[in-house]
């Protein structure tokens, strides 16, 4: 069993209902949210392991509770929206989800992401080393090896894989990545980031034209694996 608990933000009773059987019978503990409102109380009260977060909710914006949650809630968040244009997935991964299903979606979908963010969150705390593949990224002396032999990176290179790292499997956008690396005054400077990439992975890839590890989010940002 898995015992995690996620707590489902959503104004429609029936997909609520739908979510928690499914969910239950995959052995979650599930809470249910009508409203933003609710979402947030509950998730101040007893802070779940995940959150399944609607958009279009009747009393604020899935946008605006997301960035409330983000203030202090540093665990999974799912976006479950009719939405599927590119603003609005970009808009909730700026402002910090977890990742982004558009509905209708598959169970099956839905519960390998719910598994993957899960496991990441658990797998990302207390860690001072990173292992993906052949890479391993040492956080604390900021070390970075490739089959064994230290790969040399510059500071802003070295901060750049780090971030990636830190959020193994999140799709991180242009404008996030920017900022938490440059700052604010960098927020549109995609070619300057696309640079930086490009350095990386002739570093680290065996084929930089076709990378295993840093995935390109064509017109969003970019995925580490």
């Amino acid at each position: 069993m898995n015992k995690a608990e996620i707590l489902i933000i959503d104004d429609e009773p029936q997909i609520r209902k739908l979510l928690q059987i499914n969910l239950e019978s995959n052995g979650y503990n599930v809470v249910q949210a009508s409203t933003g409102k609710e979402g947030l109380i509950f998730s101040a009260n007893h802070p779940p392991d995940l959150i399944l977060l609607d958009i279009g909710l009747p009393d604020k914006s899935g946008h605006e509770i997301l960035k409330e949650l983000r203030e202090w809630y540093n665990k999974p968040i799912i976006i479950l929206s009719v939405q599927d244009n590119e603003l609005d997935i970009v808009s909730a991964l700026d402002n910090g989800a977890t990742d982004y299903l558009t509905k209708p979606f598959r169970t099956g979908e839905l519960l390998a992401r719910i598994r993957s963010a899960i496991r990441r969150s658990q797998h990302t705390e207390n860690r001072s080393t990173i292992s993906c593949g052949d890479i391993k990224i040492d956080l604390i002396s900021r070390i970075v090896k490739r089959k064994g032999e230290t790969i040399k990176l510059t500071s802003t290179e070295y901060n750049l894989l780090a971030l990636f790292a830190k959020n193994e499997g999140k799709v991180l956008t242009h404008q996030y990545i920017l900022k938490e690396i440059w700052g604010y005054s960098y927020q549109n400077e995609t070619q300057y980031l696309r640079v930086f990439v490009g350095t990386i992975r002739k570093k680290l890839e065996d084929n930089p034209n076709h990378p295993q590890h840093i995935i390109t989010e064509s017109g969003i940002g970019y995925r580490f694996e």
